[in-house]
């Protein structure tokens, strides 16, 4: 793993560890592997001589030893507007009262904080690298979307839409970073969480938000995309995936017991949606990553899945304007693929555009230290603008 990429003007980054039956329930389990993880092309079959048992003790194992996901900061609560308990965690070098070095607040206010928004399937821990990156440098907040990590669901609400995610973050705002200015770092779903937080709080955005990252995301359209499928697979996808979405969420506990039965399967189907597709992927990064999208409850996936389709933030793009911002993807993103950056760096101006090449949709753990980099240079841009003139 590299090293994550120092922030210019604020102390040197610690050095970190090296990166962390078959029926009905089976083929729903599969299915759910393919939507949460993209689309589903051909999976070889993995490891037949070894028994199933075998595997997981020694995945467990594996676990227990890796360093992904081990971060951790002061832990808080806050509540959505429907009352879903909404877990973050906060990073604060300040707490103590000393200013981490070359760090420079506006004038008469609090620093400002990152508020970093994870994807779907994911949740705080997909930031780790750069998690390890600002420790100790930013004030940071990193938080789990409703039903993904340690935040709450409610059973059988309403399927949520992208907007919903923008009050979330909101609620989120005001209880661990209610003054000072803001940076805001989305990726994938979290991208488009803070696209819906600009369009419901225009004020909040103006007054606030000093910088913007969106990594790995779009502002829509996101109903034409392939999945890296040929046109008819992809067309089938779509024509399917109703279906099987009202399967899983009618049968979530089915739905479960069959992901577990094909656990090999879904790891593979991993594997080939979150990464690089020439990439050799670190087996700890690949379970990790896999552990991450194992958590999340069937029903949730399921619930989420049709707001994708619905999401369209074009509108609220321009809300974003006037400030720095980066807008950065894997050259190899198989479920937002880099063309939506681009037109997302078309509408945004101020934007710095980086296309990583050979990444995947996970590019902020695969290739961290392109990620930190484009984050650095946001934050050095947010606090020379913030610097006080003499």
């Amino acid at each position: 793993m590299a090293d994550s990429a120092p922030l210019a003007g604020l102390p040197a980054p610690l050095p970190l560890a090296p990166p962390a039956g078959r029926g009905r329930a089976g083929v729903l389990g599969a299915a759910v592997g393919v939507l949460a993880a993209g689309a589903a092309a051909g999976v070889a079959v993995e490891r037949l001589t070894v028994g199933r048992s075998v595997r997981r003790r020694a995945r467990l194992a594996l676990d227990a030893t890796s360093p992904y996901g081990t971060l951790r900061g002061t832990p808080g609560v806050a509540l959505a507007a429907d009352g879903t308990p909404l877990a973050y965690e906060i990073e604060d070098p300040y707490a103590d009262g000393a200013a981490p070095e070359g760090a420079a607040p506006l004038e008469g206010e609090a620093p400002f904080t990152v508020v970093l928004s994870h994807g779907y399937c994911l949740n705080q821990d997909s930031w780790h690298h750069q998690r390890a990156a600002l420790r100790g440098r930013a004030r940071a907040v990193y938080w789990d979307q409703r039903g993904h990590g340690r935040s709450g669901w409610t059973p059988g609400a309403p399927p949520p839409a992208i907007d919903l995610l923008g009050g979330d973050l909101k609620a989120v705002i005001d209880a661990a970073a209610p003054t000072g200015p803001l940076v805001l770092l989305g990726h994938s779903m979290g991208g488009m969480t803070v696209m819906a937080l600009a369009e419901r709080y225009p004020g909040l955005v103006r007054d606030r938000v000093a910088g913007i990252g969106l990594i790995g995301t779009s502002a829509g359209r996101l109903d034409e995309v392939a999945w890296g499928l040929p046109a008819p697979g992809a067309e089938a996808l779509r024509r399917l995936a109703p279906g099987v979405l009202r399967a899983l969420g009618s049968a979530p506990a089915l739905a479960e017991r069959g992901r577990r039965a094909v656990t090999d399967v879904f790891g593979t189907l991993v594997r080939r949606y979150s990464f690089g597709k020439g990439a050799e992927t670190d087996p700890d990064l690949a379970r990790f990553a896999t552990r991450m999208i194992e958590a999340t409850p069937m029903e949730v996936v399921a619930a989420f899945w049709p707001a994708f389709a619905a999401h369209d933030k074009t509108a609220a793009l321009p809300l974003l304007r006037g400030r720095p911002a980066f807008v950065l993807a894997g050259t190899d993103d198989l479920i937002t693929p880099a063309t939506h950056s681009r037109t997302l760096a078309t509408a945004l101006p101020e934007a710095d555009l980086t296309l990583v090449p050979g990444a995947g949709h996970l590019v902020l753990l695969e290739r961290p230290e392109e990620v930190d980099a484009a984050v650095a240079r946001l934050l050095e841009k947010v606090a020379e603008r913030s610097t006080p003139r003499p």
